[in-house]
């Protein structure tokens, strides 16, 4: 917010005010406004000034943060996706996510929150290495954020598997073979929505341990590791996504992303919860 001062003009030239009170009455009228106009702009408190979340406080957010999504996702992934989606095949997929529909909506509740925490994390992370480096800090927020974006359109996808198989009204629109295409579409839309997600997301780690390298703050061993798991995520989409023979590697690309992922930022959250104090 900005405040105008405006200066007041008046009359001091010691006129006689029975002789000139006209004049000096017109010449004050006239050189009031342009007084004002001639005033300086003074700034006034702007809210950039106001106060700010400490770098340490923001790590405990963040860590917090990544403790909620790092047992959440194991939830939603191991314990739903991988365990009842069988890929290529849409009737063992339908049946068995409609014989365990509500361990499924457990699994969409776990990605829901994951969804939200991560819009949290990318900030506090943020407000963390902002002052190791601020673009790149806030290039790495942007980037999980986008990341956050393509999860939450996949979940639009979960939704529609959900749907599928809790509204009976769907079950007698469609034959069996149809109902049962759809619900498989639907949850291969959502995994393809979330892999081009972690592409995004493996920038973010490269990025995160490029700052954590930078910062001299954590264990350059954590930095490495988060930098394996970025290039992971970057190297396991584009397989997936132009392999034709990709499924024979899948148990392998999992070993390859999930092991420096899991170790990398498990260590950052600890590292987050204990650290100390942060420079602003």
């Amino acid at each position: 917010m900005t405040s105008t001062t405006r200066t007041r003009g008046g009359s001091s030239n010691g006129l006689d005010v029975s002789t000139g009170a006209g004049a000096v009455e017109a010449s004050t009228a006239a050189s009031a406004p342009r007084a004002s106009l001639a005033a300086p702009i003074e700034s006034g408190p702007s809210v950039a000034d106001g106060p700010s979340v400490s770098p340490t406080r923001a790590a405990r957010v963040a860590g917090i943060g990544y403790l909620v999504i790092y047992a959440l996702a194991i939830i939603a992934n191991f314990g739903v996706i991988d365990r009842f989606v069988v890929a290529g095949d849409a009737a063992a997929t339908t049946a068995n996510l409609a014989g365990s529909l509500g361990m499924v909506r457990v699994g969409f509740l776990a990605f829901l929150v994951v969804f939200v925490a991560d819009v949290v994390v990318a900030w506090a992370l943020n407000v963390v290495f902002r002052g190791v480096n601020r673009d790149l800090s806030l290039l790495a927020a942007w980037s999980r954020l986008t990341y956050t974006v393509f999860l939450g359109v996949g979940l639009v996808f979960y939704l529609d598997a959900m749907r599928l198989l809790g509204d009976s009204g769907y079950a007698e629109a469609f034959t069996a073979e149809g109902l049962e295409a759809r619900v498989a579409l639907a949850m291969e839309s959502f995994n393809d929505t979330w892999l081009i997600g972690l592409a995004v997301f493996g920038v973010h780690l490269l990025l995160l341990g490029v700052l954590v390298l930078r910062s001299g703050l954590a264990s350059r061993v954590m930095a490495w590791l988060l930098l394996a798991a970025g290039a992971a995520y970057l190297l396991d989409t584009v397989l997936h996504s132009v392999l034709p023979g990709y499924p024979a590697i899948a148990s392998l690309m999992l070993a390859v992303v999930a092991v420096p992922s899991m170790v990398g930022e498990g260590w950052m959250a600890l590292w987050l919860l204990r650290t100390k104090r942060l420079a602003g």
